[in-house]
């Protein structure tokens, strides 16, 4: 196992608040808040039985390292000491391109050891005793390069209290005892406290053998300096380096919240959901390759949870601003309008805007007659393009969306829902007090629309599979593909309306009828059993099964839904593996596009399931006859998967 990056310190983001509302469009490019998501409780499940307790196993896998032996020509430092090596870059680079292609040891070494297992948390301890191993010495060496700042907790691995089969946090320390670390400084670092930190690294190393391996049966791990100076090897080996001199990305190496947000972008860009209405995310505006030339926005409406319910006033005072050049607008955002009491001044305030949006972008005068009245210019008479935004592109932005569709369509609301995603193809989130007020003031939309055809519309009763949604419908992964929750399984109404006419059920049952049962056909529902979310239970040998599942009903052109219980860990896993074998993708970017495309629900596949996922990376790139070798290395992936679930930990 391998990761040899110039450490990245971790990434603090901010979420700025809303800026003032100028009375001109002005382009502020302001860093990215932090994505609107949540970390769904995932149940374990009950501890799995299994045999007795392994001791430590000594045998080799096969693997091997370009590091070892080291080269004795090459150690620096007293005879006596414990030894410390130069290693310059080409050789660094080498061994890295080296140890990321070795397979990865078998899962059931590695586990429940990477689980952490701390002496003192005997809740842990507790879960996996039966099952409770130590990691097998293996001959692949990892090659780390740390910053002096880690060093005193590099070396110490598992968490003494609570439980949990997600410590991504703990991985780099776990693996640090099992690699070889590499010291690294910049250019104007001083050399004797470089070498100094070398040397208690390797007093380290010295110090774990003696205590974990006194017969000294397993591999030798050691600590090398770099001996080339950062900037030759910025120039010499470019792959090497994640962030450069001057603490800028070089794009060299996968950035898992940078490549999160592009996903996020690119799945939420800006598109036209009723005549001269678009939606769209900030980011995407802001970007200057992708703000239109020919056809700016006229008006640009932010969905925010600070902001109020534009007036009368407020709205006649931007009527007039139009006409000097685009402008910005708040309206409030999704979950932040709960169920009015009676007709409210506040319920009218929001027909009154949707109206008024409507009108801008479908003037109620063409421009021609106005032309043929003498004005030769009547602004008012001109359809505004109008860019209904949010930072995500579909948070914060929903409520606003639904309802204007309702408005401009004359659809009720779970039609408007319908027809978003799959007419228009938007992905969006909703909460359930959205579907209460959006059924609330229903009648009054559809009343006040010039597109109703039916003066009754408003008045008919919604489907029983909308009263059943929380908001929001199963995330799209892929044309044919969806991902849900065990709430979204036994909805089979849904399902029909939104096109999925298979189930891919991982160790969770559907409750259906027998009526739903037999009209679906038992060809198209699949149940994995015996896998429960504990940490311990493989899933990687369902993985062929389950994609020529999925793979039969894309050839039959109908989508399949997978789900679990809460649809964020075993069947977001079986997801992942779809996107890595259908579009030829690495684990990481797989995880990235499928966790951006579960929109504000977090995946969360727990670590057995991201090792067994690598192992099925080098699994495809053998059968695609491509030369196996990661993109990162596990000690990578588990680190930058903290990164990005820490501003989201309730702890």
């Amino acid at each position: 196992m391998a990761t040899v990056l110039v450490q990245q310190q971790a990434l603090h983001h901010s979420t700025p608040p809303p800026s003032p509302i100028p009375s001109a469009l002005t382009v502020n490019r302001r860093s990215s808040p932090i994505p609107n998501k949540h970390i769904p409780i995932c149940p374990t499940g009950p501890s799995p039985p299994s045999p007795s307790l392994q001791s430590i196993v000594t045998s080799s896998d096969g693997t091997s390292s370009l590091l070892s032996p080291p080269d004795e020509s090459m150690r620096i430092g007293r005879p006596s000491s414990p030894a410390v090596y130069a290693i310059d870059g080409a050789k660094l680079a080498a061994a890295i391109a080296h140890a990321a292609s070795q397979p990865m040891p078998d899962a059931n070494t590695m586990f429940p050891w990477l689980h952490g297992l701390h002496q003192d948390n005997h809740l842990q301890l507790g879960f996996f005793s039966s099952r409770k191993r130590h990691a097998r010495a293996h001959q692949g060496r990892g090659c780390r390069e740390r910053g002096a700042s880690t060093f005193i907790s590099v070396l110490v691995g598992g968490s003494p209290e609570g439980f949990s089969v997600r410590n991504f946090q703990i991985q780099t320390a776990k693996l640090a005892a099992l690699s070889d670390i590499v010291i690294y400084a910049e250019d104007d670092g001083c050399q004797k406290e470089l070498v100094d930190l070398a040397n208690q690294f390797a007093m380290a190393q010295q110090a774990w053998r003696l205590k974990m391996d006194p017969l000294q049966e397993r591999p030798t791990y050691n600590t090398f300096i770099l001996a080339d100076k950062f900037s030759d090897i910025a120039v010499n080996q470019p792959e090497l380096v994640a962030i450069d001199a001057k603490g800028q990305l070089t794009g060299r190496t996968m950035d898992f919240v940078q490549w999160e947000r592009l996903e996020m972008a690119t799945m939420s860009r800006a598109s036209e959901i009723s005549s001269n209405v678009w939606l769209g995310n900030t980011p995407d505006y802001f970007h200057s390759s992708r703000v239109p030339k020919e056809e700016p926005y006229d008006l640009l409406i932010e969905a925010s949870d600070m902001a109020n319910i534009p007036g009368p006033r407020y709205l006649a005072m931007l009527d007039k601003q139009l006409e000097s050049g685009p402008q910005r607008m708040e309206f409030p955002s999704s979950g932040s309008l709960l169920l009015p009491s009676g007709n409210t001044r506040e319920a009218e305030d929001i027909v009154n805007t949707i109206r008024w949006i409507y009108y801008l972008a479908h003037p109620e005068v063409p421009t021609e007659e106005m032309e043929t009245d003498g004005d030769s210019t009547n602004q008012r008479g001109k359809p505004r393009k109008i860019l209904i935004h949010c930072a995500d592109g579909y948070t914060e932005s929903s409520l606003l969306a639904v309802a204007y569709f309702m408005f401009a369509e004359g659809v009720p609301a779970h039609e408007a829902w319908l027809r978003l995603h799959r007419e228009r193809k938007r992905n969006f989130f909703a909460y359930p007090t959205d579907v209460a007020f959006l059924s609330h003031i229903q009648g009054r939309l559809l009343q006040e629309s010039p597109a109703v055809q039916s003066p009754d519309l408003g008045k008919a009763l919604d489907p029983a599979w909308f009263h059943a949604i929380d908001g929001s419908f199963p995330s799209r992964i892929l044309p044919y593909l969806y991902l849900g929750n065990l709430t979204h399984a036994n909805n089979p109404e849904l399902l029909c309306e939104l096109g999925i006419k298979r189930v891919l059920s991982i160790g969770e049952a559907v409750n259906w009828t027998e009526t739903d049962r037999a009209s679906w056909g038992a060809d198209n529902l699949m149940y994995i059993d015996n896998v429960q979310d504990n940490g311990i239970d493989p899933l990687c040998q369902e993985f062929d099964r389950c994609l020529e599942f999925i793979e039969k009903g894309k050839r039959d052109g109908t989508a399949t839904l997978v789900h679990c219980r809460v649809g964020v860990s075993r069947s977001a896993s079986i997801c992942i593996a779809e996107v890595m074998a259908s579009k030829q993708l690495s684990f990481p970017r797989a995880y990235c596009f499928v966790r951006a495309r579960r929109l504000n629900v977090i995946i969360q596949p727990h670590l057995r399931f991201v090792y067994e996922l690598l192992q099925w990376e080098e699994h495809q790139m053998k059968k695609r006859n491509q030369p196996a070798r990661r993109e990162l290395e596990w000690q990578h992936v588990t680190r930058e998967i903290a990164l990005l679930n820490k501003p989201y930990s309730r702890s």
